[in-house]
């Protein structure tokens, strides 16, 4: 049985997101997996890695079970919005305090890159934006996609990553949203 964790990245709780993370999740009961979802603004820890590298800041409970929950899962659903082409701060925050040397990766001294200790996973990442796909891609090189699918998730181990891009949200018509949302519960059927 596939075991999967659904991250809402979006801080709001009435956001497109929420409703998108919804859809997979309603998908997701329809089959066989076992599923949590885990809404990171809900989350109450400090999202500021204080001390950088240099000394590690004690995880409150909220991350230590984020932590085990991510540990555990097979397959990883990240649902958020695109922001000045990066994430919410808040995201950010979460994953500056989770994806930890010892925790996603170990550093090999005297080796260039790290022993990935989150092989074996796969993801999907949802994102919304205003831009167009075509514009992000063409040119601003698709950098929030870049950033956490190559520099995060598969720096870490997690592979294959599959995306999903959704724009633009602004000013979308009710069809448009209902189009991905019965998109999303089939995404979620597939685990996708």
């Amino acid at each position: 049985m596939k075991k999967v964790l659904l991250i809402n990245g979006h801080p709001d709780k009435e956001s497109f997101n929420h409703a998108l993370a919804n859809a997979y999740k309603e998908g997701l009961a329809k089959t066989n997996a076992q599923f949590t979802q885990l809404n990171i603004g809900e989350l109450n820890f400090n999202p500021n890695l204080q001390h950088g590298y240099r000394e590690r800041t004690q995880l409150e409970p909220d991350l230590l079970n984020a932590v085990e929950q991510i540990k555990q899962a097979d397959h990883l659903v990240w649902v958020f919005p695109m922001w000045w082409y990066g994430y919410p701060a808040i995201m950010k925050g979460f994953i500056d305090r989770v994806f930890l040397p010892g925790i996603t990766y170990q550093p090999v001294p005297g080796k260039p890159f790290p022993k990935k200790l989150l092989k074996g996973k796969t993801a999907h990442i949802i994102v919304t934006a205003d831009t167009p796909r075509w514009y992000d891609w063409l040119f601003m090189k698709s950098p929030t996609i870049n950033q956490f699918k190559k520099g995060t998730l598969e720096f870490c181990g997690v592979k294959p990553v599959h995306v999903t891009f959704i724009a633009p949200v602004k000013d979308s018509s009710e069809a448009f949203r209902k189009k991905w949302l019965g998109k999303m519960v089939v995404a979620g059927e597939e685990l996708k």
